[in-house]
């Protein structure tokens, strides 16, 4: 594999040299339209399956995505050690390492979601919602849905992977577009998947999977060529080997795997956390209140927070390969102000129009809204904890440190909520609000030791490189 050292469109150095608010929210902004985008796409899919199938089928989506993310997560966690290397090697002015350290990415990727995700997946699919203690009527319409997301993952994989990428290089403004059309394009098929189109019939639940799968496909296809079009920051070339360089590909999971193992620690928690959801009494009502609440709602909050933490780590990464790691510092505190400013106007309209918000969605009366009321309240406080935890986790993981955040993920989202879960649960009986409680001290507890982790500063001291490529 040969390539030239040259880059057809430069690094963005105002990230390394510019005021820090401004490089932060050039990077943010995009994320964070981008992914609430994504957001209102799948309040838009619940609130179509909602009211053509009823909340069985808001249910099963729920649960079905907890189970794919617990597991995708596992692959996405060579995004996290990519984005490490990206943002390190383009704050240094290295674009070949750049381009290497994304293309080993993306094959060992799409090797990992043909080989291992699509048939594991569509096998273990009914063992997997039996697990997690879904009701039998949301595992009827869960079952189809889960499995064509696992078989049809690849361009999911793609999307996150590519977008990861040039945002860690500078470029969030590529990621949003393509993240517009896919959003656009998954709505579309939605329509007509799900509730039917001329010859069309309609699928119901599994048509919300049918057009997500067409769309992110489509995209990450998009994605593949323009790489190959020498016009982004990031750039393929028809010289590169499918030969793997296993230099790369060993420091993509020295950074990543930590992160895969926290992602797969909190989507866990989450997961048992449905469990002892689905053994209240009203099981099937409050998986639905959970589902659209937490899973929906909340991502209005989540996914915002999840653009900052990808900018902080793209700015707190480059300007640590630059040798500027007090700009790293600030650009933590900056992200988290950003994130809490967007907290605070979302968890006023929980607490001032809940029942308007769940209407969305076709529960408008009955036990299932009550419950979904009260956890948006719960929900309005937890946000304040959870997007100062993410903005600070991206300063971590973007500068290289990936092992502190899935310390502090374990302590966080799986021991300490479902150790209150249980302790309620065995001593004055489970009930919603008990679950809801749990989630809110977990938030406060990842939200606390992320600052801490982040101020004792062993992030300084993480070095990061690969060797120049042989002739």
């Amino acid at each position: 594999m040969s390539e030239t050292a040259s880059s057809p469109k430069k690094f963005d150095r105002s990230i390394v040299e510019g005021p820090l608010n401004r490089a932060v929210w050039r990077l943010a902004w995009p994320a964070m339209v981008q992914n609430v985008m994504g957001g209102i796409q799948g309040i838009i899919d619940q609130a179509m399956v909602g009211n053509l199938v009823g909340y069985t089928g808001n249910a099963a989506i729920g649960v079905s995505l907890q189970i794919f993310i617990l597991v995708i997560v596992f692959v996405a966690s060579v995004f996290t050690g990519m984005g490490v290397l990206v943002a390190r090697f383009a704050g240094a002015g290295e674009p070949e390492k750049v381009n290497r350290s994304v293309y080993q990415a993306f094959l060992f990727t799409m090797v990992l979601a043909v080989g291992v995700m699509a048939p594991v997946g569509y096998w273990l699919a009914p063992t997997l919602l039996s697990l997690i203690n879904a009701a039998p009527e949301v595992q009827v319409e869960a079952l189809p849905y889960l499995r064509i997301m696992f078989v049809f993952s690849a361009g999911m994989l793609m999307f996150y992977l590519f977008s990861g990428a040039l945002r860690a290089a500078g470029d969030a403004k590529t990621p949003m577009r393509l993240g517009i059309f896919m959003t656009t394009l998954n709505v579309v098929l939605n329509i007509v998947f799900i509730r039917g189109l001329g010859p069309v019939p309609a699928f119901g639940t599994r048509g919300a999977a049918i057009g997500t799968a067409i769309a992110t496909g489509v995209t990450g296809l998009v994605f593949v060529w323009m790489l190959f079009s020498n016009k982004l920051v990031v750039r393929f070339s028809c010289s590169m080997s499918f030969r793997p360089e296993w230099q790369v590909i060993k420091s993509l999971l020295r950074f990543g795997l930590p992160a895969g193992v926290q992602g797969i620690a909190m989507n866990l928690g989450g997961v048992l956390m449905l469990r002892f959801v689905g053994s209240l009494h009203y099981s099937a009502e409050s998986q639905a209140a959970y589902s659209v609440g937490y899973t929906e709602l909340f991502s209005l909050i989540t996914w915002t927070s999840m653009g900052l933490m990808g900018a902080t780590a793209a700015v707190a990464g480059q300007n640590l390969g630059a040798g500027y790691p007090t700009r790293s510092e600030r650009s933590t505190l900056v992200a988290s102000l950003m994130g809490l400013a967007v907290a605070v106007v979302v968890g006023v309209s929980f607490f001032l129009i809940p029942q308007s918000l769940l209407s969305i969605f076709g529960m408008t009366n009955g036990i299932v809204v009550d419950i979904g009321v009260e956890l948006l309240r719960y929900l309005a406080v937890s946000g304040l904890f959870i997007t100062v935890a993410l903005a600070y986790t991206g300063g971590l993981q973007g500068t290289g440190d990936t092992k502190g955040p899935l310390y502090i993920s374990i302590i966080s989202q799986v021991l300490v909520p479902l150790g209150l879960c249980a302790a309620f649960e065995a001593t004055v009986g489970l009930e919603p609000h008990h679950i809801w409680s749990a989630i809110v001290v977990g938030h406060a507890t990842r939200c606390g030791l992320s600052v801490m982790r982040f101020r004792q500063g062993k992030w300084r001291d993480i070095e990061v490189d690969i060797d120049p490529i042989r002739a």
